[in-house]
Parts: C-alpha cells; sequence; structure tokens
C-alpha cells in the first residue's frame, strides 16, 4: 500500500509535470472508484491544474475551477505517469485502468489497480474537507507542530497496541502497515506494546524514530518518477516485507504474524527481548 512518503513522492512529482497543465479529458474506467457525483466529474475538463498537495494518503489536485481531483490507492492501486497518454481505448472491465486523465500536452496518468478487490477512491470534491477519509484524518507526524508533546497526548489513555495506533488515520495520519513496522523497529518497541503503557523514554524514542523514519523515507522517494517508487520504498525497508532475513540491526531473523488481509514483520532481539509473538490466528497474542 502507498504510504506518506511514496504518495509525497508522487504529489512532488505531479506538481512539477502536471502544474500549469490543461485537463482535456477525464475518462472513468471503473464507476465503482468514483465516490462522488456532484460536482460531476466532467468538470474537470478545461480547467487548468494550480499544484498538488498530500492529506495523509490522499493525493490533491487542485484546480482553478474550484474542484479538486482527489484520489487514495488504497492497498493495490498506483499512478502511471506518460509523456504520451496512448490513443488506446480504454475498456471498462478489461483493463486494471480506474481513471485516466489526460491534459493539453498529451501527457497524463492512469490511475491502475490490480487483484480483485478493488478499494482506490476518486473524488471530484469543491473542497478537501468534502471529503470523508480527509475530514476526520489525524495530524501529520511530519508537520512542524507535531511535537513530541503532541505524539504523548495522543497516546496517553488509549489502551491499545501501539502497532494499531500508529496505522489508524484519524489518530495520525499518513502512517500504514509498512511504515509501521519499520517505526517500531527503530523505536525497539514491541508492536504490541500498549499506548497508555509507554514511558517518557519509549514516547522520546518513538516520537524520534517516526521523524527520522518517515523523513528519511521521504528523502528517497524525492525526485524519483512513479515507476520507480515502490522499487525506492522495498530497498529503504529494515523488517517490512523480510521475513526470514537477517534483520541489519542485530542479525536476528525478521519474523512475521499473520492477519486476516495483511502480516507484520519484526525484530525479535531489538523488539521483544527475544520473545516469538503469537500468530494471532491460532493463539493468545503474546505481549
Amino acid at each position: 500500500m502507498p504510504e506518506m512518503p511514496e504518495v509525497q513522492g508522487l504529489v512532488d512529482f505531479l506538481s512539477a509535470r502536471a502544474s500549469g497543465r490543461t485537463i482535456t479529458k477525464v475518462t472513468v474506467a471503473n464507476i465503482a472508484a468514483l465516490k462522488t457525483y456532484d460536482p460531476p466529474i466532467d468538470a474537470l475538463t478545461g480547467a487548468v491544474i494550480g499544484g498538488a498537495r498530500r492529506w495523509g494518503k490522499f493525493v490533491d489536485l487542485e484546480t482553478d475551477a474550484g474542484i479538486h481531483l482527489i484520489f487514495h490507492l488504497a492497498k493495490a492501486g498506483w499512478l502511471r505517469w506518460y509523456d504520451k497518454v496512448p490513443a488506446t481505448v480504454i475498456r471498462p472491465g478489461k483493463t486494471p485502468i480506474a481513471l485516466r486523465v489526460r491534459l493539453d500536452d498529451d501527457a497524463g496518468f492512469d490511475l491502475t489497480e490490480a487483484g480483485t478487490k478493488k478499494s482506490l477512491a476518486v473524488y471530484a470534491a469543491r473542497s478537501p474537507k468534502d471529503v470523508p477519509g480527509i475530514a476526520r484524518l489525524g495530524p501529520d507526524p511530519l508537520a512542524d507542530d507535531f511535537t513530541r508533546g503532541a505524539l504523548a497526548d495522543l497516546l496517553a489513555g488509549r489502551r491499545t497496541q501501539i502497532k494499531g495506533v500508529l496505522r489508524d488515520q484519524s489518530i495520525i495520519g499518513g502512517i500504514g502497515n509498512a511504515y509501521s513496522d519499520e517505526i517500531l523497529h527503530a523505536a525497539r518497541m514491541s508492536p504490541y506494546a500498549l499506548a497508555a503503557g509507554l514511558d517518557d523514554a519509549e514516547v522520546d524514542r518513538l516520537y524520534e524514530a517516526m521523524r527520522a523514519t518517515l523523513t528519511d523515507a521521504v528523502a528517497a522517494a524525492t525526485g524519483k518518477p512513479p515507476a520507480d517508487l515502490k522499487d525506492a520504498k522495498r530497498r529503504g525497508m529494515a523488517v517490512h516485507g523480510r521475513r526470514g532475513e537477517a534483520c541489519p540491526v542485530c542479525g536476528d531473523e525478521v519474523r512475521s504474524v499473520f492477519f486476516a488481509d495483511n502480516s507484520l514483520e519484526y525484530c525479535p532481539t531489538c523488539q521483544t527481548g527475544g520473545k516469538l509473538l503469537a500468530d494471532r490466528r491460532l493463539s493468545r497474542l503474546l505481549k
């Protein structure tokens, strides 16, 4: 799933390549991906893109028509950029393409989604706050006002596992499964630690790990075209997606815990005092 760093990379790319361009055509290939009807998506035709910005994991293209083209790539979505958009006709139901945007210089992009479970979402909105997922977003963890104290306030009283807190977009916006694994590994913290139970030193480590991990990942994504962002993400991971490999810090074997539709990865030596976390599908979780 694209998370904050990759989404920021897409925003930076679109800001550089699409700002000032006129949208000449928007083609919806998967009607289920379009979540709004007022204003109509066709109202973007003829609009000039003023710039791009990120809201959590949402990409927002603002136009001079007073309409925003906003999209969330969900678990299996991506953006495919073209310097010259193909002339082939999109056949709904026969392609992974959900949306195609053509610009006045013949460049443009497709929003694509792999797999059978379709969750990619597209919105035409007068304001970003009209999009429910943006309206409920928690603070951005790289914002200047997201201080160590702000994090401590968010954690206070939450008797839920820290892994879930980091992934909850209404608490902190932009972090998903992959970077929560990376942050917790850098913080030397069990994914099952209770948020409310963290002491001051643990909150310090978590805050520092969050800011450093995300800052480094955003820097790694900066300047890369969309086609290169996924590989850059994978190369930067210490534990996520590396089950069975050696932890780059201590050399222990990276382990996984599997859930219904995803998994988490961690290092027992770095994060759990050498204890293996029980598979949630089979037995009670270990702390």
